[in-house]
């Protein structure tokens, strides 16, 4: 069988990255600047289409009335603060039974996470004006984590990121192939070749309405927490987030075969 023909036999997945912070490091003695975490969220296209997309579209309308022709986006922001169109969860019976169900949506999609978290300031100080910027460094973490995934399921697969202005963008498609191109410390640009379907990265703005960015957007920020959270021994805090933690670490982290362990493979502290 030919490559070409094995390789579209394949199960194609995409990574939808989503981040919390920012990466300047001048910013980083700030504490409230201090961090960037970028959460990738792996999930089968042919699942995005006949499941994931359709069930959150469903939630959305029922709650929000979204419409094709004015959907409405799922963004955390704008759900906690209950703005825009999320001001009707004000009515706390109303914010509960959505809570409720958006946790059991979470629990029941199929999709696995990466979180890789940078203390900026650590990375400042360790490497000086060597510091690779945080967020490319970030990306190297996913895309290596994302290969090495496709590898242990024989996939093959594309990454997505929300477009972040047009200046950054440039810059983000600028590393995406570079590392596709050059590979990284640990995956050669063969092995990122044999299982990335394209060399270039796909950016789409938040009003593309895309279901995986919308998902991973809502998963980016409890991700964040709690491997802040247990990188300082702390427990999961007890709010919505936490419980948003619990389903990750429960089933949704991407893990060590034969222990489970999440460390290192679903969640990754830099530097």
């Amino acid at each position: 069988m030919r490559l070409g023909r094995l390789a579209r036999l394949m199960p194609k997945h995409r990574l939808y990255i989503d981040e919390i912070g920012n990466s300047d490091l001048g910013a980083s003695a700030n504490p409230n600047h201090r961090y960037l975490s970028l959460t990738g969220v792996i999930v089968n296209l042919d699942y995005v289409a006949s499941d994931l997309n359709g069930q959150i579209e469903d939630l959305k309308r029922r709650y929000f009335g979204s419409h094709p022709d004015d959907p409405v986006i799922l963004h955390r922001k704008d759900l906690v603060n209950l703005r825009g169109p999320f001001v009707g969860l004000r009515d706390p019976t109303l914010h509960a039974a959505f809570n409720a169900e958006l946790l059991q949506l979470l629990d029941r999609l199929e999709y696995v996470v990466i979180t890789a978290v940078i203390d900026k300031l650590t990375h400042l100080n360790q490497y000086g004006a060597w510091a690779e910027d945080p967020y490319h460094y970030c990306l190297d973490i996913l895309m290596e984590r994302f290969t090495l995934w496709l590898e242990g399921t024989d996939g093959r697969g594309d990454v997505m990121a929300e477009s972040r202005g047009k200046k950054d963008d440039m810059r983000l498609k600028a590393e995406y192939s570079r590392i596709f191109r050059a590979g990284t410390r640990n995956i050669s640009h063969a092995r990122f070749v044999a299982r990335l379907t394209s060399s270039q990265l796909k950016v789409k703005p938040k009003t593309a309405n895309v279901s995986g960015l919308q998902l991973a957007d809502l998963i980016a920020h409890p991700s964040f927490v709690a491997t802040k959270a247990r990188r300082e021994g702390q427990p999961l805090p007890t709010n919505f987030g936490g419980s948003v933690a619990q389903i990750l670490e429960a089933s949704k982290y991407r893990r060590r075969a034969w222990d489970g362990r999440i460390v290192g493979y679903g969640t990754k502290w830099l530097p």
